[in-house]
């Protein structure tokens, strides 16, 4: 169980003057406005969501599919969706006159427009149902509850909806493979630029190549990192860059977590603020 309650571990518009026309032009317009300009920086172009950068990270290139061992995806996936929503600027935290701790303040939705994506517009309606803590949250979306009325809040098959998402991009390809007792659908990587450059991506932060990542790229890494698929993506390093590597991500996620000054700076919200708070109470981190 990789839960972090109680762990103990580490367009183009139309020129047609028809009413139909003028129509369409106006919805695309309005949907535009409603996005935000993460999104509108995205439009169009194909880019990978955070959840499936870190899947993408943890999957083995040819075989398509995630380690077996791994008990932290799970959980950190959950956490992405909200860190995702927050960049969206669908979600936010409730104000309180007394501050508790970012993982226990409570999440409340501000903007109900679809993203676009399936696993953050469940996760998003769900939201709008009922208000509870970042940490409650990313519990309830992995399914970790005793509350019988609350299971229904787990979603389901995520590994395989994100893995579904990076075949319909092309950045993976469909097989079946037979695992003696059963067969499985594994998704092998088809598109290694891909992978080969969000890997570079993570090596320049890491290694101190860039002096100011982005708050896309930092949500990511320390996804990554509480997600324990960080160490697929430093294999090629030396072990003195390695230890170079865990040090600035640890530093990164540290460090955003207790929401600074130099986190807000960099963008971070309080929302993604409480996620890395709970990851810094998970067994791949501790």
């Amino acid at each position: 169980m990789a839960s972090a309650e109680g762990l103990v571990k580490r367009r183009r518009g139309g020129g047609s003057s028809s009413s139909l026309d003028r129509n369409l032009s106006k919805k695309n317009s309005d949907d535009s406005l409603n996005k935000s300009d993460d999104e509108r920086d995205e439009y169009g172009k194909n880019k990978l969501t955070i959840l499936e950068e870190v899947l993408l990270l943890g999957l083995k290139d040819s075989q398509g599919y995630l380690s077996f061992w791994n008990e932290n995806i799970s959980y950190a996936l959950r956490g992405c969706i909200l860190i995702e929503l927050s960049l969206r600027g669908r979600i936010a935290i409730m104000k309180e006159v007394k501050k508790r701790p970012l993982q226990d303040r409570i999440v409340e939705v501000v903007n109900d427009t679809p993203t676009g994506e399936v696993l953050l517009d469940e996760a998003l309606k769900y939201m709008k149902m009922e208000q509870q803590s970042v940490l409650t949250w990313i519990d309830l979306l992995c399914g970790e509850t005793w509350n019988l009325m609350k299971i229904g809040y787990q979603l389901k098959q995520v590994r395989e909806r994100i893995a579904k998402g990076l075949v319909d991009k092309g950045v993976l390809r469909t097989e079946k493979k037979n695992f003696v007792l059963f067969d499985m659908a594994t998704h092998p990587v088809a598109d290694f630029s891909v992978k080969e450059r969000l890997i570079q991506r993570v090596i320049n932060v890491l290694l101190g190549r860039v002096s100011k990542p982005d708050k896309r790229t930092i949500a990511m890494l320390c996804s990554a990192y509480a997600a324990d698929v960080l160490d697929n993506a430093l294999i090629g390093l030396n072990p003195n860059q390695k230890e170079a590597a865990y040090q600035k991500v640890d530093e990164l996620l540290q460090e955003n977590a207790l929401w600074t000054d130099k986190a807000k700076s960099m963008g971070t919200t309080e929302v993604m603020a409480g996620v890395y708070s709970v990851y810094t109470r998970m067994e791949s981190i501790l």
